[in-house]
């Protein structure tokens, strides 16, 4: 994307230093896993093999909703905002049961500046990643909280959020967990506009199973015998949030006691009032349209190494052709002069790699993520232009 003022500038120059240490922590959170769990496989192999069938777990039911805890929004809202226009991840604690993946506490990672991610090797982050998440494990469980990993959050920019990198994480947690989501947090969504930048994503699993037979080699031949398109790379999760009866109680106790003491004039308008008819949309639809329209670019490069493909593998194909048809000439005349035939394997072994299909994947739903936002901000700026022109005509009137 371009470099559009300062803030975008700083955010997405630091975004490649992020997504490393995504993935570096994401494959410290799997060793992490797997040193904390050797124990119970040890003992598990130690059964008879009639027990560990009786001990089988039944297949595990679709997921259909993420439940988070309120406490957890507030958190990853807190760690985003605080550190704009940096972008910020962590760790999403909690329980998977039956169809509903839980979340009930969150941690962040540490963030480190680009000087030290230059001077720090990047075993030796993903050592200190490991450990430091089993240290906030291990505290966590000593106070009786819920310490198994179920995903990761993340903060993003106007929805740019479909990367590899964020794929190649997802295969990373996929390693060690057996389900997880990613919770992305967009900052410059405005709450007051009635809406909150905050959704629930995860791989679906038709693109987990094409991954894995595919070996991550999106090739056109391969994707197009599995009948995989762009809509079933991520699919977004319902989230539902609850709060404990302790919080419950404690905010009826607040709107209870408001009202007791304020007096609520119905015909007056306050300042939040105003502030929802509020017109000035342009640098939200204008820096989303630049962003859209820096992506249908990416799609058009895409397109354009494809096309080469093709073209500089029709040539190869002339070429060893050429070459085939000479050779059994050649070997046509030796047999009529009485010699052996030569081979007819061509010496030529190169070959052309097809570009992945991938990218053009994630980028035709970054290009729907930034469609649906504009739709959503327009509409609703349209239905606010609608009612102010009314109450002007109206008044004149």
């Amino acid at each position: 994307f371009p470099h559009h003022d300062l803030i975008f500038r700083e955010v997405y120059e630091t975004k490649p230093d992020l997504r490393r240490k995504r993935i570096s922590l994401s494959r410290a959170t799997a060793a992490a896993r797997d040193k904390m769990s050797s124990s119970s496989f040890a003992a598990l192999a130690s059964k008879p093999a009639a027990e560990k069938e009786k001990a089988s777990v039944p297949e595990t039911p679709p997921l259909h909703s993420v439940q988070i805890d309120g406490s957890v929004i507030l958190q990853i809202a807190k760690h985003a905002r605080d550190s704009q226009p940096s972008l910020v991840t962590g760790q999403l604690l909690g329980l998977d049961v039956g169809s509903t993946l839980e979340v009930t506490s969150s941690f962040p990672f540490p963030s480190q500046s680009s000087s030290e991610n230059n001077n720090t090797n990047e075993d030796i982050q993903e050592e200190e990643g490991a450990h430091y998440q089993l240290e906030m494990m291990r505290m966590l469980r000593e106070v009786n909280v819920d310490n198994n990993t179920v995903g990761w959050y993340q903060s993003t920019t106007m929805g740019s959020y479909f990367t590899e990198e964020l794929i190649e994480t997802f295969i990373d947690y996929a390693e060690s967990i057996e389900r997880c989501v990613c919770i992305i947090y967009d900052p410059t969504v405005n709450d007051s506009d009635g809406q909150f930048g905050l959704k629930a994503i995860r791989l679906t699993d038709a693109f987990l199973k094409t991954h894995k037979e595919v070996n991550g080699k999106f090739e056109t031949s391969k994707i197009k015998d599995r009948g995989l398109k762009w809509s079933d790379v991520i699919e977004e999760v319902p989230m539902v949030v609850s709060n404990s009866v302790l919080v419950s109680a404690m905010m009826k106790q607040l709107d209870a006691n408001a009202d007791g003491k304020i007096e609520r004039d119905e015909n007056k308008l306050t300042e939040e009032d105003l502030n929802r008819l509020h017109l000035n949309a342009n640098t939200f639809t204008t820096k989303s349209l630049e962003f859209l329209s820096e992506s249908m670019d990416d799609l058009g490069s895409e397109q354009q190494k494809v096309a080469y493909y093709h073209r500089a593998n029709h040539r190869l194909q002339q070429q060893k052709n050429v070459w085939l048809q000479k050779r059994k000439a050649e070997n046509a005349q030796r047999e009529k002069s009485g010699l052996a035939p030569l081979s007819e394997e061509n010496p030529d072994t190169r070959t052309q790699n097809e570009p992945s299909r991938l990218e053009t994947y994630l980028i035709f739903n970054q290009v729907n993520q930034y469609s649906k936002q504009l739709d959503e901000h327009n509409a609703m700026a349209a239905a606010k232009l609608k009612l102010v022109s009314s109450v002007r005509a109206n008044e004149q009137q």
